[in-house]
């Protein structure tokens, strides 16, 4: 998941990010209200983070301006004021949720996954493609009941194509979907993990299963019945991070 975060005071900046990459959250961070909204225009996020009083352009019209695109992605507003008219302000602009200052960091982390949750296509934690299942509650992979090993970006991948069925992403798409701004990959990164992935998958007994079309990028290479969701599983918890399979864990 990548979360761009919008905060101008660099040390809660920095308690916040990292809070949230000890989550494995990826995460872009501006300082002010204009940089926020160009790096929401130019790339993909799963939520925006952003504190109420920025400099430059302020939350109100970042949020707004990003509404008037079509832009659905979540936005989670800091704010140090527990006011019903700013909360509702930020409502009215299209924010989907408020949490105030200070906060408990586990509150903080509970509402990011409630946001995501709403705004995403794909709620279940558990996808079943084929011979492969995944479970983003504890971030297993399996390939007929047998445990696959894979590291964080080859984890990333495979859960951005399963849950997105059919779907071709081009290089520079998974470059913006799965890598923060600050890593700088080159396309040629990607060529490296598909590869990698694909390996793991034929000697799991998943050949063939992410497809290169030619000009484009890669996909699901399946019928559409084969991909079916488990909705009966629970989202990921508060806790989740603390079962990740060691391999997952010592990788990212």
């Amino acid at each position: 998941m990548k979360i761009l975060l919008v905060e101008d005071d660099r040390g809660t900046a920095e308690m916040l990010k990292n809070t949230l990459v000890e989550q494995h959250y990826l995460v872009d961070l501006a300082i002010d209200g204009q940089a926020g909204l160009e790096m929401a225009k130019a790339f993909t996020y799963d939520l925006i983070l952003m504190d109420v009083m920025l400099p430059k352009l302020n939350r109100l019209n970042v949020c707004r301006q990003l509404r008037d695109r079509q832009d659905r992605t979540p936005v989670l507003f800091l704010t140090a004021l527990d006011s019903n008219t700013i909360k509702i302000m930020g409502l009215e602009a299209g924010s989907n949720d408020f949490i105030v200052e200070p906060f408990d960091p586990r509150e903080l982390l509970a509402r990011i996954r409630a946001s995501i949750r709403r705004g995403s296509s794909a709620p279940s934690s558990v996808v079943e493609v084929g011979k492969i299942g995944i479970d983003s509650s504890s971030c297993r992979v399996t390939c007929e009941g047998q445990f696959l090993h894979l590291t964080a970006k080859e984890y990333a991948l495979l859960d951005l194509f399963l849950r997105n069925a059919h779907q071709i992403f081009s290089q520079q798409a998974l470059l913006d979907r799965l890598w923060s701004f600050a890593e700088i990959p080159s396309e040629n990164t990607v060529r490296t993990h598909i590869k990698a992935l694909r390996r793991k998958l034929k000697q799991a007994g998943a050949d063939g299963l992410i497809e290169t079309v030619y000009g484009l990028g890669y996909r699901l290479k399946l019928a559409e019945d084969e991909v079916k969701s488990n909705l009966e599983k629970p989202c990921v918890t508060i806790g989740a991070k603390n079962h990740y399979p060691q391999s997952y864990r010592t990788t990212l």
